[in-house]
Formats: structure tokens, sequence, C-alpha cells
């Protein structure tokens, strides 16, 4: 059965269960994969390659455990501009992209313009290096930020169970 995700592009059972092994462990070699959704190794990377190709695998990273790193603070920002003409939009993507501190940053409806997902080694650096940097942009006219205490769920795992069922 194929699950129709845009008009360039089909997913069958077969992408779909590659697509779930590669979000648990993207290491695994192509022979391991291929063993796992009954697939050769060689049909394993073609399939990998052409979701490549499609923009579908975007890339292949390592994910870190931010306290082990030494980023053991983390916070939730809620953004709101001065205005929503001209240009000041623009120039804080442009700029909060310059921010590694800054994990995510979603333009967003409701009270606030943006919400930023942030990490860094203490409240302090939170507070000097990254909310302090965030307010001298310019536009920006209030920042209103919650510290994550403890973390309940956490993936970058997309739910790809539902896709290949009418």
């Amino acid at each position: 059965m194929k699950n129709n995700i845009n008009d360039d592009y089909l997913l069958d059972k077969f992408d779909i269960a590659l697509l779930t092994e590669l979000q648990q462990d993207a290491g695994s070699s192509h022979q391991q994969l291929g063993e796992r959704i009954h697939l050769s190794p060689s049909q394993v990377s073609r399939r990998i390659a052409r979701l490549q190709a499609a923009g579908i695998i975007q890339r292949t990273v390592a994910l870190l455990d931010p306290a082990r790193v030494g980023l053991g603070v983390r916070a939730i920002s809620y953004v709101t501009l001065a205005r929503h003409g001209d240009d000041e939009g623009v120039a804080f993507e442009r700029e909060i992209a310059a921010f590694p501190e800054v994990l995510e940053c979603f333009a967003v409806t409701g009270e606030s313009d943006y919400i930023l997902q942030i990490v860094a080694a203490s409240l302090g650096d939170l507070s000097e290096s990254v909310l302090r940097r965030l307010t001298r942009i310019k536009g920006v006219h209030s920042i209103r930020s919650n510290i994550v205490l403890q973390s309940i769920k956490s993936s970058t795992e997309l739910p790809l169970g539902q896709l290949g069922h009418e």
C-alpha cells in the first residue's frame, strides 16, 4: 500500500519501515537494516539514496546528551516583537540563526511571535550571554522564559506508524 506524501514522492511499506529503523539508529549498517526490514543491503542503499534525494532524509546526525556535555540548563523562551511591519521579523530570524545556544526557533501565532528552545551551561550563562543578547536584537519587545526542571519526553522520531494506513 502506498501513502502519498506529496505529489512527487510515494512511500511504500519498506520505505516507512526503513525510515522508522533509521530514526531509532541511523548508525546501523545496510546489512543490519536489511535484516530488520527484509530487504537486501543493496536495496536498502538505493532506498536511502532515493529518500535523501527526495529531501525526506535531510541529514544524519549524532544526538548528544546536553547535560553530559555541560549544557544542563534548558529554557523555553517566548519572544514578542515590538512591531510586525517593516523587516523586524526578518532581522530577528537572521540574527537568531547565529545563536548556537538556540536549538529551535518557531514563528508562532498567539501571544508571542517566536518560541525558542535554548541550552546553556548555567543559569548565569543563560541570563548573561543568551537572554541579554536576545534583548539587544532590534525589534524585540519582550522575552518571557521558562526554565525546564525535568524533561518528561524528548524525541526526534516522527510518528510514522499511521503512514500507509487508509
